[in-house]
């Protein structure tokens, strides 16, 4: 199975960089980033240091519902979309992450959700996705839990 690594919906970041309303109805923030770790949820990529950069509230799910998670995401004031094969640099940097499968209704399919070190995020989506309940697998931060990324079966 082929793993497809999913940015942020381009519609959506489109907005917000034109100063559209995030998940709570307010325009992002801007600042200039540090460069310590803060990973754009379009490119995939750590936002350099020194480059500008937006944070909002994002919710990745089509609507509002109790499995709806929303929180804080960053993402580089301007860039590209990230359409590589293999695991995008926004985890291959990381030492581990959350990752947690949801069924077509967007719910969390539970028992599914495990610390993962991202040298075993392939397999382990993989094993999920193998799994016909499973639409999607969401990769989020193992010490914040922040949405990162969706993977899909390509």
């Amino acid at each position: 199975m082929k793993l497809n690594y999913i940015p942020y919906d381009t519609d959506w970041v489109a907005s917000i960089r034109k100063g559209g309303p995030d998940a709570y109805g307010n325009e992002a923030e801007q600042t200039i980033s540090d460069g310590s770790g803060l990973p754009c949820r379009y490119c995939l990529c750590d936002i350099p240091k020194d480059a500008p950069m937006l944070t909002a509230a994002a919710c990745p799910f089509p609507e509002l519902q109790p499995y709806a998670e929303t929180g804080p995401i960053f993402l580089c004031a301007d860039c590209a979309p990230y359409e590589r094969e293999g695991m995008p640099p926004v985890l291959a940097g990381r030492k581990e992450c959350l990752l947690k499968a949801y069924g077509a209704d967007n719910r969390i399919i539970y028992g599914t959700g495990q610390i993962t070190s991202t040298k075993a995020v392939d397999a382990y989506a993989k094993h999920l996705l193998s799994d016909p309940k499973v639409a999607y697998v969401d990769a989020r931060s193992a010490t914040n839990n922040c949405f990162t990324l969706r993977i899909k079966r390509s």
